[in-house]
């Protein structure tokens, strides 16, 4: 068994470790301060050789990612800590910001500092009430101490933070449509190209990071590249925190190894499933990825691993269903959620995630046909790859997959045609508490 590794999340447990006495007592700015003594190349060639692998999703290559800034700047160079944590399921960045502010500061100053940036946005999740004061006082007291402004640890460099509130739209974790948010504009997604090194906030060459992902780079700055690939697998090196929720025993964030099984996940780390009850499904990385069946729980939970049950990585929120869930409930769940996040400017994305939970509740409610499942998988087909942003995936993707590998439990239903009155809108999308999003219903 895979033990847990204590990097990330070195100070979750630890009193005050919000506080900048407590994070330098640890440890705390000694990669920065490393950092700022080498060149703005050594910077991205020490992330570049780590192999570290973004952590909000697309997992692209940090260093490289780093690399397609301009080297001679002729406008000023942004990068942007997407702080926007909104997949359902998805709880490690909210974790970070709230207990160990300080660890994102330090990895935003060294992001910042390789990619030329003299200023640094960091877009915060509207709902992250607590996050953003304990952020906003960690940025005081970082600056008070000279690790954030004006000539950093006295080397004579200048960066700066400025946080930025979202007004919790989903959308605006899609870095383009962030960066309109943070313009002051609607959420909408951008075109690419150009691509945010080339055209990012204010048409300047800009950068977008995930929290973990920045949170990780003063490790690799302070112990190097090759301790950083002496974890995980060759192609997804180092560790992550990965989120278990649903029916488990111990949910909550484990740090492991990228490449630890899935079922080594749930069974060891997370305590099992509840009354012994055996898993019907598993979504491995948030709600937007494919879910996965019982049979394939020995998959690597990493990003080449699960592409090999056609499956991807996502955020590594993994959400455990027993047998008592009912498939089609978390489908038409995660559907409106979906419908109700939807920026609406592409059509096939804004009709079609209409047009599926109509279907889904239809179904539901007792009153479906078999030829609706085909109709599903049609609207599905038209909003994959058809819109300006990844969304219209991420909606269609989750009713595709439920479909296909529990198409017996939804010919079922329609089957049983029970009659059952119309669930109407879901708590939690419509006017509820968002926590009511993670699609884990048990039926009765």
């Amino acid at each position: 068994m895979a033990e847990q590794i204590r990097i990330i999340s070195k100070n979750f447990e630890v009193p005050n470790a919000e506080t900048i006495d407590v994070f330098i007592e640890r440890g705390g700015y000694e990669g920065l301060k490393k950092a700022l003594r080498l060149t703005v190349e050594e910077v991205v060639e020490v992330v570049k050789a780590s192999g570290l692998r973004g952590r909000g999703g697309a997992g692209f290559p940090t260093g490289v990612k780093w690399s397609f800034m301009p080297k001679e700047p002729k406008k000023p160079h942004y990068l942007c800590c997407n702080a926007d944590e909104g997949e359902p399921g998805t709880f490690k960045d909210r974790k970070i910001i709230e207990t160990d502010p300080h660890s994102l500061i330090e990895g935003i100053i060294i992001g910042a500092y390789a990619i030329r940036s003299k200023l640094a946005f960091v877009y915060v999740r509207g709902e992250f009430g607590l996050g953003y004061r304990r952020l906003s006082a960690a940025l005081e007291e970082a600056r008070a101490r000279g690790f954030v402004g004006q000539n950093l640890d006295g080397t004579g460099h200048d960066i700066d933070i400025i946080l930025y509130r979202g007004a919790g739209a989903y959308i605006c974790g899609e870095e383009t449509a962030l960066m309109e948010s943070l313009e002051g504009k609607r959420g909408y997604p951008r075109p690419k190209p150009p691509f945010p090194a080339g055209y990012g906030v204010y048409g300047c060459p800009t950068t977008v990071n995930n929290v973990e992902t920045l949170c990780t780079v003063p490790h690799i700055i302070k112990h190097g590249a090759d301790w950083y690939r002496s974890m995980g697998t060759k192609a997804s090196p180092g560790t992550t925190l990965f989120g278990v929720s649903g029916h488990v025993n111990r949910p909550g964030l484990y740090e492991l190894p990228l490449g630890t099984p899935l079922r080594e996940i749930i069974y060891e780390h997370a305590g099992g499933v509840p009354g012994g009850r055996k898993i019907k499904g598993v979504i491995p990385g948030g709600s937007s990825t494919p879910i996965l069946t019982a049979e394939m729980l020995d998959t690597p939970m990493d990003h080449d691993g699960l592409r090999t049950v056609s499956s991807l990585f996502g955020t590594g929120a993994i959400i455990v269903m027993d047998e008592t869930t009912d498939i089609v409930a978390v489908t038409r769940r995660i559907a409106e959620f979906y419908h109700h996040e939807s920026c609406g400017q592409c059509t096939p994305c804004r009709e079609g995630s209409g047009w599926i939970p109509q279907i889904l509740r239809r179904i539901e409610a007792g009153q479906g046909r078999m030829e609706d499942l085909d109709l599903l998988l049609s609207i599905c087909a038209n909003m994959e790859g058809r819109t300006i942003c990844p969304f219209g995936d991420a909606a269609a993707w989750p009713i595709r997959y439920n479909i296909s590998r529990f198409r017996a439990d939804f010919e079922e239903r329609i089957r049983r045609g029970s009659g059952l009155p119309d669930p109407g809108p879901v708590p939690g999308v419509l006017g509820g508490r968002r926590a009511d999003l993670i699609p884990v219903q048990v039926s009765a």
